[in-house]
């Protein structure tokens, strides 16, 4: 590549450098095995195979069939599902296979609103799925920034939609998926649970599993579950042939065989012992972080954190979400700027950051760095304007993460 696209191995290059010597804070970001790069970076990435295991409408796919029967098996083994589909490219795609396979258009759609919680595919008016079906959504409460199911419930009475939608991607609180599989009986809804956040957790059982609950799993696969960038549906055996459908020839054509072999490979290892027990560290050090953050007198939405990931109200610290993500990025700590439920801001601006423990945990790095993260953040944000509180807390970054490297 050097010899080839210098400028392009110049930046891969500079991004190996930035995510060894920072913290990397994104909630949604988690750094992938080996075993699962090398995968992606294999000859399954030159093979067409549309359609499915052993039904292609190619010729020469006796190998790929392979690792597609292994993602597969090992999916439905991980998750305890009665159908997977593995052919998914993203998150939005995999909600949008769930929507054709079920929907007509203009159904209404039930999911948790953008800015206090849910995701663009969940309804939101700019994304395809508040175009093309009529959206409706459920809120937390402005007093504890948790889902209140009674509320939930009175809205699907109101709306009585087709489709009920549960699992986020801002929200830190546990998911009651039996309350929402009650809720969705009683209006005659599908139920569909999105993962893609909290799927690791859920393999790991240190998150309720939403698999005998809900109609319709989705997740994304680079998440938590540290694979490659890619998704996948899982669902009752009743609905396995319109979901095959939607998505294949439905949404997409060929798969991409060598994220499907890295997907087999990263539910191989979500079954051992030490993906369970990074798990485990994730939540722990989340707890951590977020008690750092709130000795610190940050306010975060809820109060706290059951997973791997924390909402901080920026606004008695008179500070935006934009200025507190470019001051930590300064510093050497990426988090992202993220609206808080009821935020008075923009999206463009925010009242809050998210702040997730996933990839600090995968380097290794347990409670007790927890709490020297939650102070460097605290010397950053509240010297915001101050070039070198900012380079001192860098250095201090850099030391924390030679000690702890990405990849060992």
């Amino acid at each position: 590549m050097a010899d080839v696209d210098p400028e392009v191995k110049r930046a891969i290059d500079n991004e190996v450098v930035r995510q060894n010597d920072g913290l990397e804070l994104i909630a949604s970001e988690s750094y992938a095995s080996k075993a699962v790069l090398e995968a992606m970076s294999s000859v399954m990435t030159n093979k067409y195979a549309e359609g499915y295991p052993h039904k292609r409408y190619y010729g020469g796919c006796e190998n790929v069939d392979v690792v597609e029967d292994l993602a597969i098996e090992r999916a439905r083994k991980l998750f305890g599902a009665e159908h997977v589909n593995v052919q998914l490219h993203s998150g939005t795609q995999a909600n949008m296979a769930v929507y054709m396979s079920v929907l007509n258009y203009g159904d209404t759609i039930l999911g948790l609103n953008l800015s206090h919680g849910g995701h663009l595919s969940h309804g939101h008016p700019v994304n395809f799925s508040g175009r093309l079906y009529k959206p409706e959504y459920y809120q937390v409460s402005e007093k504890t920034g948790m889902l209140d199911m009674n509320e939930v419930a009175g809205v699907a009475r109101r709306v009585k939609p087709k489709l009920i939608i549960c699992g986020y991607s801002a929200y830190p609180r546990t998911i009651d998926f039996k309350a929402f599989r009650e809720i969705a009986d009683e209006v005659g809804a599908y139920l569909m649970a999105d993962i893609a956040h909290i799927a690791g957790l859920v393999a790991a059982e240190v998150h309720p599993s939403p698999i005998k609950y809900a109609d319709f799993v989705t997740t994304t696969t680079h998440k938590t579950l540290r694979g490659p960038r890619g998704a996948m549906v899982m669902c009752r055996e009743q609905y396995a042939k319109q979901l095959d459908k939607a998505v294949f020839p439905g949404t997409q054509g060929g798969p991409f065989m060598h994220a499907i072999a890295a997907k087999a490979v990263c539910f191989k290892l979500a079954m051992e012992k030490e993906f369970r027990d990074c798990m485990k560290q994730i939540v722990a050090n989340s707890k951590a972080m977020a008690s750092s953050l709130s000795f610190r007198n940050f306010n975060l939405v809820s109060g706290g954190t059951d997973n791997h990931l924390m909402l901080v109200d920026l606004r008695s610290r008179k500070l935006t979400g934009k200025v507190a993500e470019a001051a930590l990025g300064e510093a050497g700590i990426t988090v992202n700027k993220n609206t808080i439920p009821y935020d008075p801001e923009t999206p463009f601006v925010t009242s809050g950051i998210r702040i997730g423990t996933p990839c600090v945990s995968i380097r290794g790095m347990k409670e007790k760095e927890m709490n020297l993260i939650g102070d460097m953040i605290n010397e950053v944000l509240s010297n915001v304007e101050d070039a070198s509180v900012k380079s001192k807390v860098k250095g201090r970054v850099l030391d924390l993460c030679r000690k702890y490297p990405v990849y060992v």
